[in-house]
């Protein structure tokens, strides 16, 4: 990424969050794979949502609980070509002021979106649970540590899909609605097995990656979706990117001009 595109990236995306937090919190390459932040929520909705780590947010209604789709395969990387809709679907883990811009910048063309949240992410940013809830989106589950699940032992990649689940049973009331394996698109044979044990009928993939997290500019990643999504598509994106944020709007703007629908991987699927 160029000096000039981090520039680029970061003026659109200033705009999304109030004052200074945005810039203030975020590198333009966002935090590196396999990490979580170490800030405190910047924005005003993360504060004053989030409890203390690994506690439930008090009256939150349960959240709703993994589905099984008759005639879906058990790894799904795309919903009926046929409907008029997309799922953009979000790994959960960095900045929460990012995050918060993203929820918004959704929220305020009407979308809504799967967020893939890591288990790491959860017990520092807990309140973002709620939060992703609270907006009508999904909720799923990325992996405890967002490690390479695929190249586990039985255990280990055991200990990830369940030590995710328990946090998101602990803050929401359910495991989450999808499961999708840390730094793969596909999961190995045993990984699937195993998320299906704990609770999850279907792996969660994707046809169209954003490549986001490479940091090539809001344009490519805008040019990049736009060249390859179509009607039942499941776009890979991350939290923890300005390009991410800056590319957003141009995205669902066009989407919208097509005539596609951004919707939960839930509503796409079903």
């Amino acid at each position: 990424m160029t000096t000039s595109d981090r520039r680029s990236a970061l003026r659109a995306g200033a705009g999304l969050v109030a004052g200074g937090a945005f810039a203030a919190a975020c590198s333009p390459s966002g935090p590196p794979s396999g990490t979580t932040a170490r800030h405190a929520p910047t924005s005003p909705d993360s504060r004053s949502a989030a409890p203390a780590p690994g506690t439930a947010t008090p009256a939150s209604p349960v959240a709703p609980a993994p589905r099984a789709f008759p005639g879906q395969p058990a790894q799904i990387t795309h919903g009926p070509r046929d409907r008029a809709r997309v799922a953009l679907t979000f790994h959960g883990q960095g900045e929460p002021a990012i995050a918060e811009a993203l929820l918004q910048e959704a929220e305020r063309h009407g979308a809504r979106v799967t967020v893939l949240a890591v288990g790491t992410w959860l017990d520092e940013h807990p309140g973002l649970a709620r939060r992703i809830l609270d907006g009508g989106h999904d909720l799923g589950n990325h992996t405890q540590r967002h490690l390479d699940i695929n190249a586990m032992s039985e255990a280990e990649a055991t200990a990830e899909i369940t030590g995710c689940a328990e946090r998101l049973r602990r803050l929401t009331g359910s495991v989450g609605t999808w499961f999708r394996p840390s730094r793969a698109a596909r999961a190995s044979p045993l990984v699937e097995r195993l998320a299906r044990r704990a609770g999850y009928p279907h792996v969660l993939s994707y046809d169209v990656d954003s490549l986001d997290f490479t940091s090539p500019g809001a344009s490519a990643v805008a040019r990049t979706i736009l060249g390859r999504v179509r009607g039942g598509s499941v776009v890979s994106l991350h939290f923890g990117y300005a390009d991410t944020v800056a590319a957003l709007p141009a995205v669902l703007d066009e989407l919208a001009r097509r005539g596609l629908r951004a919707v939960t991987t839930t509503e796409l699927i079903g």
